[in-house]
């Protein structure tokens, strides 16, 4: 009786087993360099700093169609081109330089969303800091490449 009582347990256990594990789907490995996706990031980040420093706001590939940028002491601004109206609007009225220094990077596991966090400087057109700060953008990768899809900055400065 014991002997088929032991028998029938493990008969079940390896049953359950078995039916558990055919279930389940292989899961793809994604092999992520993060530095590699940082050094992306951050040519990204020049690219843009160099189209702003040279007033050639509206051909930046940095921002998605729908993305929304939270920029300091302003209501939200939703959507690529009113970014760039507003990008083009700042440039108006100053000569000032900008530049990004990417300090982390935080990767999604299939490598499709990154979030940087990084810190930015202004200058003024005599190289004089009149802002600095840090800032955080969530970039997706669309069409394999990634874009910008949200971010915001905050100034490390006081309110004048």
């Amino acid at each position: 009786m014991k002997y088929i009582v032991l028998k029938s347990t493990g008969f079940f256990c390896m049953m359950s087993l078995l039916i558990s594990c055919a279930g389940r789907k292989a899961e793809a490995v994604v092999l992520i360099d993060k530095e590699q996706i940082k050094k992306e990031i951050q040519a990204k980040e020049d690219e843009f700093a160099a189209l702003y420093n040279g007033g050639e706001v509206k051909d930046i590939g940095y921002y998605a169609d729908d993305a929304t940028t939270f920029f300091q002491n302003t209501p939200a601004i939703v959507g690529k081109q009113a970014i760039v109206d507003f990008l083009k609007s700042d440039l108006v009225n100053n000569s000032n330089k900008i530049s990004f220094k990417t300090n982390e990077v935080f990767v999604s596991g299939d490598a499709n969303q990154v979030l940087e966090v990084g810190y930015f400087t202004v200058v003024d057109s005599t190289n004089t800091p009149i802002n600095s700060g840090n800032y955080m953008s969530l970039f997706e990768k669309r069409d394999g490449k990634y874009v910008c899809v949200r971010d915001m900055s905050a100034s490390d400065r006081p309110l004048q």
